[in-house]
Order: structure tokens, then sequence, then C-alpha cells
């Protein structure tokens, strides 16, 4: 038999698309580039759309110029930054609903090609974070009127590329950025004051290693990236609104990669009891059906990140808007959906962007998001703002918004005046938010959470699956219009508690989980 994903590949290549086995980065002349994953050479063509019109990087200025003088400076504290009190419940809807949301790329890790005014006085080469630092510092550029405006759209999740340094100067010792370890000091409570902001609007946050020292160049690199993961593990496992961490952002598949995804998963979750439950994301390294097989094996919360990026050629400006859409609505739909099911739907997509000829963006980008909505438990874009933002919806959320993707992704959302701070109502008494919160009108746990059982002994399995099925959808309705998203996960989960408890035989959970389906989806 072919291998589907080798099928998949022939027929995008036939067509003159290439999914990108990376994320694109404006370069100079064309360079051929091995892909790592499935052994194909492809020709690395300029962008047709975004970062378009960018066929080299901006002059890196000389430190020596006056514009590019500094005083010497720590960034200021921000006050304490402390998370809120966790809430079991609320966590559980954050973390397995269904995921809509936007990179906030090039914020903690600056990418050049999406913010190349703060590389002007970049030191070395000036193309990335370290470069900042050696030339005059880092910046930030989020606000929390953005989040506000995300979540009135029907956004309801933000991914936070982090480096290791910005932990803070500890974490810096022993790599590139220990000579400007104090840029950071002050750092991770920026990343603290960051998920706080998302949490008051109702947005969850993915944390996604997105700068990571290099794994297999020095053994010792591995273990400084099990102490980061591990602490922000303990940091934050019990938040509300963290949706989870993802252990590493596009590793180019090598041979040892899934050998450390496994001691990474260990340690994570040896951290806490807690953390045997909390969610764990996993990129592919561009081998979609490699760590379908890897993960399809584990029943944890682990879930497999893909990238779909697509470079396209200059043959491509002849297809028609149909022929692109028919690409995604097919191919790349099989491919996905039969991945997905291989890790029983624990899968997203953690980057993609609207790249592509003009005429063409509308029905490629809307094609999508409908894809990827309805084959993995959620989509991510990339990113959500970048210089010339106006000029380049294909890569630019914020100009995609009601030009090329739709004006918002929910039929009903939280009213801008609605404000909840990692799930809770701010500005109002216990008993104003007992009324206000949207979990409190739910009387019945969720089957999850479930502490004890009524009857004491265990039901009919496909009754008590319908029941929680419809009781977990109203739930989750009621928080900001979410729906479930990793099913199975939470079906199995819920299963597992309610087995137990007693109310629920282990040799009745596909009546269970039968029932459960009906229920969630029936109107």
């Amino acid at each position: 038999m072919r291998n589907a994903t080798f099928d998949l590949l022939s027929t995008l290549l036939a067509l003159g698309a290439v999914p990108a086995t990376y994320k694109p980065t404006p370069v100079g002349p064309p360079m051929h580039r091995e892909s790592p994953a499935q052994g194909l050479t492809r020709t690395g063509n300029l962008l047709l759309m975004g970062p378009h019109n960018i066929t080299y990087f901006p002059k890196v200025a000389e430190l020596s110029d006056p514009a590019c003088h500094v005083e010497p400076y720590s960034a200021p504290p921000i006050g304490s930054q402390e998370f809120p009190p966790y809430d079991e419940k609320i966590a559980t809807i954050f973390r397995y609903r269904q995921q809509r949301s936007i990179n906030l790329g090039s914020w903690f890790v600056h990418e050049n090609w999406m913010t190349p005014s703060v590389f002007n006085c970049a030191a070395g080469e000036g193309i990335a974070e370290i470069d900042i630092a050696n030339g005059w510092g880092s910046k930030e550029n989020a606000r929390a009127n953005d989040f506000l405006f995300l979540s009135t759209i029907g956004i309801n999740t933000v991914r936070l590329p982090i480096g290791y340094w910005n932990l803070g100067p500890e974490f810096c010792q022993g790599t590139p950025f220990a000579d400007v370890s104090e840029v950071y000091q002050n750092s991770w409570s920026r990343i603290v004051r960051a998920i706080n902001m998302a949490g008051r609007y109702g947005l969850g946050v993915l944390v996604d290693l997105h700068g990571a020292a290099n794994l297999f160049s020095d053994a010792g690199n591995q273990d400084k990236t099990i102490n980061v993961l591990t602490y922000l593990t303990r940091q934050l496992l019990h938040v509300n609104n963290v949706v989870g961490i993802e252990i590493l952002n596009e590793p180019q598949y090598v041979d040892g990669l899934e050998g450390f995804y496994s001691r990474a998963l260990d340690e994570m979750r040896g951290v806490d009891t807690d953390a045997t439950q909390f969610p764990l994301y996993l990129h592919n390294g561009f081998d979609m059906d490699r760590f379908s097989q890897f993960l399809g094996q584990r029943n944890d919360f682990s879930v497999q990140d893909h990238h779909s990026y697509f470079v396209y050629t200059d043959a491509d400006r002849g297809l028609s808007a149909v022929e692109h859409v028919k690409n995604v609505a097919d191919l790349v739909s099989s491919a996905i959906h039969q991945a997905s099911d291989q890790v029983r739907r624990n899968m997203i997509i953690g980057e993609f962007c609207c790249a592509l000829t003009p005429d063409s963006m509308i029905d490629f980008c809307s094609g999508q998001v409908d894809t990827y909505g309805d084959r993995t438990a959620g989509w991510h874009f990339w990113g959500y703002l970048k210089e010339d933002c106006d000029q380049d919806p294909g890569w630019c959320f914020k100009s995609a918004i009601a030009t090329v993707l739709p004006a918002n992704f929910a039929s009903h959302y939280a009213k801008p005046s609605r404000t909840w701070f990692n799930g809770t109502h701010s500005n109002a008494n216990q008993s104003d938010r007992q009324e206000a919160h949207p979990l409190f009108l739910a009387l019945v746990d969720l089957p999850l959470h479930r502490r004890d059982d009524s009857s004491g002994q265990p039901v009919d399995a496909s009754s008590h699956g319908y029941t929680d099925g419809k009781i977990t959808a109203q739930i989750f309705a009621s928080h900001n219009d979410s729906k479930l998203g990793f099913v199975n996960q939470y079906i199995s989960d819920s299963m597992q508690n309610l087995i137990n408890l007693g109310a629920l035989l282990a040799e009745s959970k596909g009546q269970y989980s039968d029932g459960f389906w009906r229920g969630l989806y029936e109107p």
C-alpha cells in the first residue's frame, strides 16, 4: 500500500504547491532546501503574498550610529504578578474546548521578517533575538485592548511563543544569552501579565517554547531544556486559562526526537500528581505520519501540533480560487483527518496563514479555517500583528479580519462589557459572581470532576453517557459559546473518573462513549 502522505505530497507537487517544512522567511535568491521529513527537494521561491515584497533583510545600522545609542537600563518591574486561585472546572473548559486561536508572534521571540524595524540596531547578522539583545535590548507590543478585541470576534485562545531566556537570567547561564541575561531580568513577570490579560477576557493561552537550545549538538542542552520545561509546568499547571505547554516549536526531525519527547513528557508529568492530565503539545517535526503513530500509542493528554504552510511557485498564479480551495478541502483535509483519527483527535494546526495570490485568498483562507476546525481540535493563525499589517492580510490576522477571514468566529460571543478574569467576573462581589459567572449556571458537575455518585450503583451506561454528553455541551456553550474540542480525551478521562467512583463498569465504556457522543451533538 502506498504511503498516504507521499500520495498527498505527489499531488501537491503536481499542482506546483509544496507544504513548507518551516515558517517561511523572506530570503534573497531562490535556493534549494531538503525536507527533513519527506526527503523531497523543492525550490524555495519567494512567496507571492507576505511576507511579500521583502526580498532582502533590512540593512542593519552600525552600532556606532547615534540613532542606535541607548543608555544602559533595566526593564522596569511591573509590580506583583500573581495568578488567580485555581479552579479545576474553569481550567477544564479552557483546556478541553475547541480552539479558535492566533499566534502572538514576534512579541517575546522577535522575528526579523515580522518586525524589521526592531532589528535596525541589532548586532551581528541582525536576524534573531540574540542580535537585538546584543544591540539595544528587547521590546514588547501587545496590550489589553488587543485581548479585548480578540474576545469580541470569537477568538478564544492565543498561542504565546517564548524563549528559554524569557524565564530570566538564571536560565540564560551557559547559553549564548549569558552575556545579555540582564535584559531579561523582568521578562517572566511580563509573561505572567500577558497570561492574566488574556484570561481577563476569557482567552486561553498555549505557552509555546519557541526558542530552545540545539538539543542534539550538545547533550547538556537537553538537560537545560528539560529544566526549562519542568519549571514551566510547575508555574503554569494550576493556572486556569493556560491550555497547555508546547514542548518544542518546529524541530527538524532527527533520530532521537521521539526519545527526547518521551523524556520530556515523563519529567513534566512527574512534577505534580495533577500534571498527569495536563495538556502537553508536541510539534511533529513536519512528519505527520511518524508522529501520528508515536502519539497514537499514548493515552495521556498529549497533542500533536502540525503547521500547515504552503509556498506557492509562479505556476500557482494560474490556479483558480476553486482549485486552491479544492486542494485544502480534499487532499489536505483527508491527510489531516487520517492523522487526527490516529491520535484520537488530539491534534491542532498550531500555525497556518492565508498567504496566496490576492484573487484566491478569501476562499483559500476560509477553506483552511473550515477544514482545520472540522478535522482537529483547533487552529492557530500566524500571526496577530506585524509591520505593514494593512498590506499583508496573508500573514497579519488583524488585517485579514473581515477581508479574507470572517468578521467573527462564533455565532454568539461575550459582549465587550463582560470581562472575565481567568473565568471569574471582575469587579464583582461573591454573590454577584455566582449570579453572573456562566459556570455557576450548571447545577450538575462535569463528569470529569464528579466526586461522588448519588445512586451508589452503576446505571445504564448508554443513558448515563447521553446525559453527561448533553450536560457537557451545555456547560461548555455557557462559557463564551465554547464547544468540546478534545472529545475523545475528555470522554476517556471522564470514564476513568466514573469507574474509580464505581459509577461505571469498565466493560460498559463502549456504551457510555456512544451515548456521550449522541448527547453531545443532539440539538
